[in-house]
């Protein structure tokens, strides 16, 4: 791990990474609540949610020929062009309004025309930059760093999201709109430069546009079911993350009548707990190995939103909340190094990619399910789907698992 840290290579991507999370963060966290706040907040922010959803769906396979055919640094640099360009348009547009007042008395603000292109082009940012990232560093560093690799950056981005929402709330209600942005155009631009300084070639085989059709995933995929599935099964903690983010508020203030300050405290808690993972991950693989290390988190997630519903004192909900934050990133951490470990690099873009078309459609399928059940009141029978889904994945997991392990087990005793 000492050598990782002294990689220049590494220091740059984790630079980057970090300004990249806090500086689109910020806005991200800034954006919704503007966007609440206009006439049909709620209904319009929910619209516009599944609309991304939807658009990162159609778009993400795709994606993933991009990542596997283009220089992953080029596709970096562009992107992170394309932020700051897109940003430092809209803090134009937020001075010429302060000018008009100045000049002819004339004020002006943002539009929800605004707040809808400046949420959707952030979403397309951590739609290309996050798989993009990924690919890159399985690249770049060698077998050896994977895990370390994916544990500080579980670490980091836990860090980051954690500084990113207290500088928020200093900054949300004591600046304007497009002082913010500013913030998010340097740390889109500082990002550009940390990028452009990774010594970086691309090879020859990912060049040749023969070696990245979409279908050579789907080969893989096919040809490793067992592993295709474990892989698939390991991303629904991170889909139930999604939903409650959605669930947890309403069933602070509905079913647990907490204040709003328990929400912060929520966030507080489960950025602590998935930080605390990020530091304790690459012992439990080294004990356990990547895959049980996988399961492990898998079944404690599954338990935890077994019994979370049922949970009727903040103290023990918070508790919960902590193991789950535990659970999901543990989870990340392990999976992301099985990837590196199983998949080539030649194809993984596309490999990853389907993993999150599939995920994506299972959240499409459950913001649907969850948003009805929940404007009837019914709230716990959100919490048993998910549950369901969980236990479901976690019972699939283990029979993958053992069945593996019997098989090298036979193999080994036929050796013998």
């Amino acid at each position: 791990m000492k050598a990782l840290y002294k990689d220049r290579r590494f220091q740059a991507v984790v630079a980057a990474n970090v300004l990249s999370s806090i500086g689109s963060g910020i806005t991200m966290l800034a954006i919704p609540l503007l966007l609440v706040a206009s006439p049909d907040g709620n209904k319009l922010f929910g619209m516009i949610m599944l609309m991304m959803t939807v658009i990162s769906f159609v778009a993400t396979p795709y994606i993933g020929v991009l990542i596997d055919r283009m220089s992953r640094k080029k596709m970096l640099l562009t992107v992170e062009l394309i932020g700051f360009i897109t940003v430092m348009l809209f803090v134009i547009v937020g001075f010429i309004t302060v000018m008009l007042f100045v000049i002819v008395g004339f004020m002006t603000d943002y539009s929800t025309i605004h707040y809808i292109i400046l949420y959707g082009t952030g979403n397309l940012y951590y739609t290309f930059f996050y798989p993009t990232i990924f690919a890159l560093n399985q690249e770049v560093f060698s077998k050896d760093a994977f895990q370390s690799l994916n544990s500080i950056m579980e670490i980091q981005g836990q860090l980051s999201s954690m500084l990113a929402g207290a500088l928020a709330s200093l900054v949300i209600t004591r600046w304007s709109l497009q002082w913010i942005l500013i913030v998010d155009a340097a740390t889109y631009i500082a990002a550009f430069l940390f990028l452009l300084s990774i010594p970086y070639k691309q090879s020859r085989e990912r060049s040749d546009k023969k070696h990245t059709a979409m279908k050579e995933g789907l080969t893989f995929i096919k040809e490793n079911r067992s592993v295709s599935i474990f892989l698939l099964l390991s991303f629904m903690p991170f889909i139930a993350v999604m939903m409650t983010n959605y669930l947890f508020p309403i069933y602070l203030t509905q079913e647990l009548n907490a204040s709003p300050a328990a929400y912060g405290i929520e966030s507080a808690v489960y950025g602590f707990g998935a930080l605390t993972a990020g530091i304790f991950i690459v012992s439990i693989m080294k004990r356990t190995g990547t895959e049980l290390a996988i399961m492990l988190n898998i079944s404690l997630f599954a338990l935890g939103i077994s019994i979370i519903f049922f949970m009727k004192l903040l103290p023990i909900y918070f508790s919960i909340v902590f193991f789950l934050a535990f659970a999901n990133a543990g989870t990340r951490v392990a999976r992301n190094t099985f990837m590196m470990q199983k998949i080539p690099n030649i194809i993984v873009g596309r490999v990853d990619s389907f993993f999150r078309f599939i995920t994506l459609g299972i959240r499409i399928l459950m913001i649907f399910f969850f948003t009805y059940v929940t404007a009837n009141n019914r709230i716990g029978l959100a919490f048993l789907g998910l549950s369901l889904l969980l236990l479901s994945s976690a019972g699939g997991g283990w029979i993958l698992y053992k069945r593996k392990h019997r098989k090298q087990s036979a193999l080994l005793k036929s050796v013998l």
